[in-house]
C-alpha cells in the first residue's frame, strides 16, 4: 500500500459534511483531520501500488460535493519514534 496526503479546500460551511461523507464513503481513507490555514481538511489515504493517484483524487476526492480545491502529496517512506 502507498500513502498519499490530500489537503482539501471546501466551500464555506461544508468542511465537516465533506469530512463525514469521505469517512463514510471512501474505504481508502485512513484519517481525516480538520485544519486551519489555506486548506480545511487533511486526509490520509492508502492506495494499492498500481492504483492511479491522479484518477483517485479526481474521481473520489474532488468528486465529493463541497470540495473546491485539493493539493496532493505523495509519500515515500514512513518514520516513527520509539513506542512506549
Amino acid at each position: 500500500m502507498k500513502a498519499i496526503f490530500v489537503m482539501i479546500k471546501c466551500e464555506m460551511g461544508a468542511a465537516y459534511r465533506v469530512a463525514r461523507e469521505m469517512a463514510d464513503g471512501i474505504p481508502e481513507l485512513s484519517e481525516m483531520h480538520s485544519t486551519s490555514g489555506q486548506y480545511d481538511l487533511l486526509g490520509k489515504f492508502y492506495l494499492e501500488p498500481d492504483q492511479d493517484i491522479g484518477l483517485f483524487v479526481v474521481e473520489r476526492v474532488q468528486g465529493v460535493a463541497g470540495v473546491k480545491d485539493t493539493y496532493t502529496l505523495q509519500t515515500f517512506n514512513a518514520f516513527s519514534g520509539p513506542k512506549g
